[in-house]
């Protein structure tokens, strides 16, 4: 579990086909590294599975690859790094799997007075989603989604967490890792499941109405 604070930028030090997945080497500072512990790398949970000189080893699978931009990520890429949550951490951001549900593309972006706006498009598959004031993660990095359309999304990154983060790089075109909020996923799956059972409309509408309100649907 992350919050979608990074802690460091890291680099991509080498990669090696292994099947349909990829061993990836990757330069960090953190100090210890402890084998099997978690850590997201462009928002991915990647296990640690060798610990090299100036940073670690680790296995992305066939399905890792299909969902992120591990797949195309070369030696020499810079990769925002966090390590997984403590009990005694502060929570500065929002609830992070690590589990990115696709990549997205960057449409435009703009200055937006000392901040910078960041527009990006969406599937429609997850559009639904992804909601005004709602959390969700890019690349790792825990953001609020500003405003929503039919056409994507945009939120607000202040000078700070695009100096921390691989944000400062982004060009229109470029893929992103993308997780939506993880209580908008299964708020939809219980949705989901109360139609399929046929619960009754009222009930459904009101609960509609709640998530409406809060800013979910």
């Amino acid at each position: 579990m992350f919050t979608g604070i990074v802690e460091e930028v890291g680099t991509l030090r080498a990669r090696q086909a292994r099947g349909p997945g990829a061993r990836l080497t990757i330069a960090c500072a953190f100090r210890p590294l402890v084998l099997g512990e978690s850590i997201a790398v462009a928002g991915v949970c990647l296990t640690v599975d060798a610990i090299v000189e100036g940073g670690f080893e680790a296995d992305a699978s066939a399905e890792t690859l299909e969902r992120s931009s591990l797949a195309t990520a070369r030696p020499g890429a810079r990769l925002n790094l966090e390590r997984a949550l403590l009990p005694t951490s502060r929570l500065g951001g929002h609830i992070v799997a690590g589990h990115v549900d696709a990549t997205a593309s960057l449409l435009s972006r703009k200055p937006l007075g000392e901040a910078t706006q960041l527009r990006f498009g969406v599937a429609d598959a997850l559009a639904r989603f992804v909601a005004p004031k709602g959390s969700i993660a890019i690349d790792g990095v825990s953001l609020t989604v500003n405003e929503v359309d039919r056409e994507g999304f945009d939120v607000v990154v202040i000078p700070h967490t695009l100096r921390a983060t691989t944000l400062v790089d982004l060009s229109p075109g470029d893929r992103v890792n993308l997780e939506v909020d993880v209580l908008a996923r299964y708020v939809a799956r219980q949705l989901d499941l109360s139609r399929d059972r046929g619960a009754d409309a009222s009930s459904d509408a009101s609960l509609l109405s709640a998530l409406g309100r809060a800013g979910y649907l």
